[in-house]
């Protein structure tokens, strides 16, 4: 593991499935996840990290509404506001339907599971009420500690070690609700490469994108690098027909609070300029990958009318009377 010897896919399954188990303790879990810190994750330790997670997980079939996840990877020390779950909510407004799989922040100030949380928000794996909630607003959260007990098992010493893990990369990938649609927001293009390669093998339809300064999200203050099944670009803030904005104008702030505040925002429509473009433009690609026929500005137009319309703020209320 030090010396760049690497696991096969069938080893590293046994040791999630260890970790999840119990039979290591904390400072031997510590000690295995900064390895990775040390080197890239390989695509076989990867694919068996995935499977034992997955195989532990508790399966939730919502195939009846084919939904589409948002998620970002985390881990790229941006501490940005909750662009992904704004833009599921933007999505479910719109008519779409989302299935959220979500954390509390590792390495910034509030995951999706924070903000939902703060707002009252009661997470369940009682999964007539994620159908009810996908049915009834478009919109379900998967909170992945009561999913996956290998990561609540590893969450205070993510929290401790607050740095990006493998365990970051690994979140995107072991939804239970196993999304045929979803983009994906990654923090270098090293991880891009690798997640397209694993979206490929999967057969899933899927948009992946970074901003070239290290976002997991397109950000609007640099070029973001975008992939999909179809295509793969370089796109300016400009060509995606918005202003470049500055790294400050998409901080999260520093408290959960502070998060929460900028979150509601948003639905209200009393967002910056900043913070409302950079929801739009990602939830104008989730909806082109849904419709891959809608051009962009068609699909830009889509997200604006469910925030200006008040559409994406009732699927968040509807969804929090269902979730408590």
């Amino acid at each position: 593991m030090f010396d760049y010897e690497s696991l096969s896919r069938a080893e590293a399954a046994e040791v999630l499935t260890k970790i999840a188990n119990g039979e290591y303790n904390t400072e031997q879990i510590a000690s295995f996840i900064t390895v990775y810190l040390m080197r890239p994750i390989t695509m076989e330790e990867l694919m068996g990290f995935r499977e034992a997670l997955l195989e532990m997980a508790l399966p939730v079939d919502l195939s009846e509404f084919n939904p589409i996840d948002i998620v970002g990877t985390g881990g790229d020390g941006k501490n940005t506001f909750n662009i992904s779950t704004l833009s599921c909510f933007v999505l479910a407004g719109a008519g779409f339907k989302v299935a959220k799989h979500g954390n509390y922040g590792a390495t910034s100030v509030s995951g999706a599971s924070n903000v939902l949380e703060y707002y009252g928000a009661k997470f369940t794996t009682d999964i007539s009420n994620i159908k009810a909630a996908v049915d009834k607003t478009g919109f379900a959260f998967l909170h992945a500690p009561l999913f996956n007990p290998a990561m609540k098992t590893v969450a205070p010493i993510r929290k401790a070690l607050g740095v990006r893990t493998f365990f970051n990369v690994m979140g995107p990938l072991i939804s239970p609700v196993k999304p045929r649609y979803q983009v994906l927001g990654v923090y270098s293009l090293t991880m891009l490469r690798l997640y397209n390669y694993i979206s490929q093998q999967l057969g899933m339809n899927y948009t992946l994108v970074h901003s070239l300064d290290g976002y997991d999200e397109i950000s609007l203050t640099t070029d973001a690098k975008i992939i999909s099944n179809t295509r793969e670009e370089v796109l300016s803030p400009a060509a995606m027909g918005f202003r470049t904005f500055q790294q400050e104008e998409l901080s999260g702030g520093n408290t959960i609070e502070d998060a929460a505040k900028i979150f509601i925002n948003v639905l209200d429509n009393r967002a910056t300029e900043a913070q409302k473009s950079v929801v739009i433009i990602n939830s104008a690609f989730a909806i082109q990958t849904i419709c891959p026929d809608y051009s962009l500005d068609e699909c830009k137009a889509i997200a604006i009318e469910s925030i200006d319309s008040g559409n994406a703020k009732k699927a968040f209320e509807n969804w929090l009377k269902v979730s408590v």
